[in-house]
């Protein structure tokens, strides 16, 4: 039987659009962000034989002796790889891209496609397996890790406390979908070292109780059933952050009332992040 053409596959072409998008919107330039994907092991045969393993490639940015990543041991992932830009994505999916199933002892990644030359997945590769194995353990059909630089969050970080349920709060007020599309609202991390084991470890520990982890001075990491899903998670709070950054420095004659997001919580069925919000108070900012 003759394999299909990987460049044909869905899940490809769809992650090369979502990359593309990304770029375009402002939220990755050069070579800022990174995206990971959990595949469908059955639908990855369709196009690779995954019994031929190209190379091994060790993890950077962690302790080799303290990740463990067996976790995920046999999965595999469609991830972008370090030092690449997002607007080459799309016309060179194999020099910007790679297929990588995680080793049995959970040490390192064994390409199957992608990477041309020596390249290798991004080194915050294992900051997004330890969100994937927060968020496969809260729901299994989590498959997507997203991390973007969009514009008006990270402004936001620089003029806004540091505090989960603060920025929250504002958030849901900014927008009257927001509480309905992240009701579990989201968390908040300082300014900390990006590519290592310490932001990996309290970005999954974050992602335990949210889809949406903002680093403060620095992006997002979202995570998600699909990547639409996991895209309109960090679309809806940048957008959110957008308007709150346009009228933060004005007073505001209106607002969305907490009993008024409560109400909305209650129509769409969602359930919001307890001690946000205080049914008889209106906060004002």
């Amino acid at each position: 039987m003759t394999m299909k053409t990987i460049e044909s596959a869905k899940f490809l072409t769809s992650f090369c659009d979502t990359a593309a998008n990304m770029y375009r919107l402002g939220w990755d330039e050069r070579n800022g962000g990174n995206i990971s994907m959990l595949l469908d092991e059955n639908e990855v045969r369709e196009y690779l034989d995954t019994t031929r393993v190209i190379r091994k490639i060790p993890f950077m940015g962690v302790k080799a002796a303290s990740f463990d990543a067996s976790p995920l041991a046999g999965r595999i992932f469609l991830v972008t790889g370090t030092g690449k830009y997002f607007k080459n994505i799309k016309d060179d999916p194999k020099g910007n891209l790679g297929i990588v199933r995680i080793s049995s002892d959970g040490k390192c990644a064994e390409l199957l496609w992608g990477f041309t030359g020596s390249g290798r997945p991004t080194s915050e590769f294992p900051a997004h397996m330890m969100s994937h194995m927060a968020r496969l353990a809260v729901d299994p059909e989590n498959r997507v890790v997203m991390h973007s630089h969009p514009t008006h969050l990270l402004a936001m970080t620089y003029v806004h406390p540091l505090d989960t349920a603060a920025f929250t709060h504002t958030l849901w007020q900014m927008g009257t979908e927001c509480v309905v599309v992240f009701p579990e609202g989201v968390e908040v991390l300082p300014w900390m070292l990006c590519g290592t084991d310490e932001i990996g470890a309290a970005t999954a520990e974050k992602m335990r109780s949210a889809r949406l982890v903002v680093w403060a001075m620095h992006g997002i990491y979202g995570a998600g059933k699909t990547l639409d899903e996991t895209f309109g998670l960090i679309e809806t709070a940048e957008k959110a952050a957008e308007i709150y950054m346009l009228t933060a420095s004005l007073p505001r004659a209106n607002t969305i009332t907490d009993a008024q997001l409560l109400k909305l919580a209650d129509f769409f069925s969602v359930t919001p992040r307890p001690g946000i919000l205080t049914p008889n108070e209106e906060h004002q900012r």
